[in-house]
């Protein structure tokens, strides 16, 4: 028997405002209705990159439609189960991988088998100039900056985490065509770091590193190239491991020489780094995936195909053939190198350091304390490094160790005893992050907090968009603890920023990375009530937002929760002055829910897109009020409210909190009458007595 085939096609039905002039991704999700005919329809915004999230045993296949009208060849949506533990579990759901098309603007799905629900991620990720900044480490490659490639800050969803080490590298291809330009793999780069984040829910972009056909090398997952970063590319094996993607597809045809060759170099840098042989194998402990369970070891190469440790055809059979090869090419790479540095034994005892030389060398083991004095050392000379140090006698505490082999050779390092706390920046944040600096009183400065885990020298730059450095906002000694500045801009143009913020303790540099907008075009916020409640009872049923423009620009203002677009309220041509937004709390999908929502006004000017956002709250549920003791006069409320009480017919309106509260009285009380409104609106029962 034939398996069932249904043919979904989603045509385009653009609205006409409904991409905004802006450099960043976008990403839209669409359910793809599977029910009432072999052929459905549905809305789909333009397009350069689709994931498919599906529910059931079944496959999905999907093809694309160009501007110009060409439909692609059929493409299969295969789930790569790339996922890692910051990934919220998804019961049920297969995640197809994002796939590059092109521009396109409608797609056709064939599903085979038994699907129950289909889900569509659309990401537009225009082309925009990259600026020819690289990130570089001593030995390594050059490699293109999350800030060159513009990553979006702002979406990732927790401070990256760090394994212990890294011991081998899981190699990839994204999926996707291989007809894209050198001007397009920043673009791509950025709709995968969308889709996997607001797509696949996960923390950040997946992949550790990426890599084009061009021998381009970006720079995937926050937290520092040279440290190790835990991913989310490969289900049970993302602790240990650095996922490097090769953008495209590579099934049938292996990518070209030059990013052959940039893969190469990446690997023997990273690995390098690491100290692990590129040639060598190493057995791995599944965090457990469908392949293989929590507990089982596998035995793996250094460099290794996704598909070692998982159900998937990832990296492509013409890419996995040639892996063999490019570990021996890495393993070439600026030779000598140090392997397999091991420290067994503890303080109080024989400690014993080994290592492994490419080359025959006269080798060092150091060893200093806390202070940095020197306690121990031991030399030797050849390719195999060996010694041992009596610490019998030596005083409880912490010691760092090295083992150098002289200045062509990366020195391996490390602790013995507890572990210094590593260095890191961690909740780094601009409150608001779009400032207008025009001498209003509002939102004229920035308050830039930050918390560093362990004393270190901070420096802070003002970098333009490009990435060139314009100023330097401090610099100085700061200790552990929660840090905060105020950053003003009295003489910098509109236009977007980045703050970065350099920490370095004087064996390791972390940097973390803020955006901030300057908008003089958008004055203040004039009017936002704290709360509306739109139940149809004739009070606060709609709310109505009040700004003020300091000049004619372009505007968009929409309500939303949690970063998701709720409902849009306009977009035009704004002229300079006061400016109203209303909103009666539905949506496309009908009534808002209850709950706190964001107003968020949009504002394009030359310099890119500024965001000023305000809170304010949905609100259609009464306050309660509970009499304690009606002859006290004391009562409860279940929250904050404006309260009229009538004792004895003297009337009293006053502002209470949520819990217990009395009302101020004198004399015998012989009636009462009690009500409360909240800031939308509610009121609540009235109380009475008798």
């Amino acid at each position: 028997m034939k398996p069932f085939i249904a043919a979904v096609i989603a045509l385009l039905l653009t609205p006409a405002l409904a991409h905004a002039a802006s450099d960043s991704a976008t990403i839209a999700m669409r359910e793809v209705p599977l029910q009432g005919g072999r052929t459905l329809a549905s809305t789909t915004p333009r397009f350069d990159l689709v994931g498919l999230h599906w529910r059931g045993s079944g496959t999905v296949a999907f093809r694309t439609r160009s501007p110009r009208g060409r439909w692609s060849a059929w493409h299969e949506a295969a789930p790569e189960a790339e996922d890692g533990p910051d990934r919220p579990v998804q019961r049920g759901w297969r995640i197809g991988n994002p796939y590059w098309t092109g521009a396109s603007d409608a797609i056709a799905y064939r599903l085979r088998g038994r699907v129950s629900r289909l889900r569509a991620y659309f990401v537009w990720s225009p082309v925009v100039g990259v600026p020819p900044r690289r990130l570089s480490m001593a030995g390594s490659p050059p490699v293109i900056s999350r800030a060159a490639w513009r990553a979006d800050e702002s979406i990732r969803r927790a401070a990256p985490r760090y394994a212990p080490g890294i011991r081998y590298a899981l190699v990839h291809h994204t999926a996707g065509t291989n007809s894209y330009t050198r001007m397009q793999s920043p673009a791509i780069v950025r709709g995968i770091e969308v889709y996997h984040v607001k797509g696949n829910g996960w923390n950040d972009i997946g992949y550790n590193f990426l890599v084009d056909k061009y021998g381009q090398v970006f720079e995937g997952r926050y937290g520092g190239v040279d440290r190790n970063v835990i991913g989310a590319h490969a289900e049970g094996f993302n602790t240990g491991s650095v996922g490097v993607a090769v953008l495209g597809t590579y099934a049938s045809a292996a990518p070209p020489p030059v990013a052959q060759t940039a893969l190469a170099d990446l690997l023997a840098w990273r690995l390098d780094v690491a100290h692990v042989d590129p040639l060598s194998t190493v057995t791995a402990i599944s965090g457990g995936n469908p392949r293989f369970a929590a507990g089982v070891p596998v035995t793996l190469h250094a460099i290794s195909g996704h598909r070692d440790t998982g159900f998937t055809t990832c990296p492509g059979s013409a890419l996995y053939a040639r892996l063999r090869a490019i570990a021996a090419q890495a393993a070439a790479i600026g030779a000598p190198k140090l392997y397999a540095p091991t420290v067994s034994g503890q303080v109080g005892g024989p400690v014993r350091f080994r290592a492994k030389l490419t080359t025959e060398l006269p080798w060092t083991v150091s060893v200093t304390d806390s202070l940095g004095i020197a306690v121990a050392s031991g030399t030797g000379t050849g390719t195999a490094v060996d010694w041992t140090w009596d610490a019998s006698s030596a005083a409880p505490g912490n010691y760092a160790w090295s083992i150098v082999a002289g200045p062509d050779v990366r020195p391996a390092t490390g602790f013995l005893g507890a572990a210094p706390v590593p260095l890191a920046v961690t909740g780094p944040k601009a409150t608001p992050a779009a400032i207008s600096p025009n001498g209003d009183g509002v939102a004229d400065s920035a308050n830039v907090a930050y918390t560093l885990t362990t004393a270190a020298a901070v420096t802070a730059v003002l970098r333009a968009s490009d990435g060139r450095q314009l100023a330097t906002l401090f610099t100085g000694r700061r200790t552990a603890g929660k840090h905060t500045f105020t950053f003003t801009a009295d003489a910098v143009p509109d236009g977007r920023y980045s703050i970065v913020l350099t920490a370095t303790d004087g064996t390791s540099t972390v940097q973390a990375t803020i955006p901030m907008t300057i908008d003089r075009s958008f004055a203040r916020f004039t009017s936002v009530p704290p709360a509306f409640s739109p139940n149809g009872d004739g009070r606060s049923d709609s709310i109505t937002f009040g700004f003020e423009l300091a000049r004619a620009v372009h505007v968009r203002v929409d309500v939303k929760q949690s970063g998701r677009l709720i409902a849009s309220l306009g977009e035009s041509d704004a002229p300079a002055g006061d400016q109203t937004a209303g909103w009666d709390g539905t949506t496309a999908q009908g009534g808002a829910a209850n709950g706190k929502y964001a107003l968020v006004v949009t504002v394009t000017t030359p310099g890119g897109p500024a965001i000023h956002s305000v809170l304010f709250r949905l609100d259609t549920v009464p306050p309660k009020l509970r009499a304690v003791s009606f002859r006290r006069l004391q009562f409860r409320s279940s929250e904050a409210a404006r309260l009229r009480a009538v004792v004895n017919g003297r009337v009293t309106i006053r502002s209470v909190r949520a819990g217990s509260f009395s009302i101020p009285f004198r004399g015998p009380v012989r009636r009462v009458s009690l009500a409360a409104t909240d800031a939308a609106g509610n009121v609540s029962r009235t109380l009475h007595f008798p």
